[in-house]
């Protein structure tokens, strides 16, 4: 199985936008991301995201491009706070490859116990519109493959 976690794009500040959408910088990055993710031909089952605006418009913009075959689709459990071993015992038994558009720290917490670490050890420094791909091997251990973050493209 191979997973990707996306930390959503840049968003606006509350201030300019309660439901904090993506902003222009947001939005135009996460589309280079996309066009760059198509070139890998990743063989996408669905890209699911939280309920918050900006990992939704995340997720429709990686998804314009990916074209994964069930689309999108929004889950519960993916909010920066919530409880990550539920979304953690759910992949463990994930067979198709699946893309999450998420938040810090759930995204980092995640990240750290699906490696085998406590979810408060950090291992992986995720960046707004970044993708973190990991693939779980035939014994169940993840492993990282590779990310990639928006500052390598300009």
């Amino acid at each position: 199985m191979k997973l990707f976690l996306v930390q959503h794009g840049v968003a606006k500040s509350e201030a300019e936008d309660p439901q904090r959408g993506l902003n222009e910088e947001g939005r135009r990055s996460v589309e280079r991301m996309a066009e760059l993710l198509k070139s890998l031909h990743l063989d996408l089952q669905r890209i699911e995201y939280s309920e918050k605006l900006r990992a939704r418009q995340t997720g429709e913009i990686l998804a314009a491009s990916l074209q994964p075959v069930e689309g999108t689709k929004e889950i519960t459990g993916l909010a920066p706070m919530d409880d990550v071993e539920l979304v953690r015992a759910r992949l463990q038994e994930a067979s198709e490859n699946l893309m999450l558009v998420g938040h810090l720290p759930h995204l980092s917490r995640l990240t750290s116990r699906l490696l085998g670490q406590g979810a408060d050890q950090p291992l992986v420094q995720f960046q707004m519109g970044g993708v973190l791909r990991l693939d779980r091997d035939d014994s169940g251990q993840w492993l990282v493959r590779w990310m990639l973050v928006p500052e390598l493209f300009p």
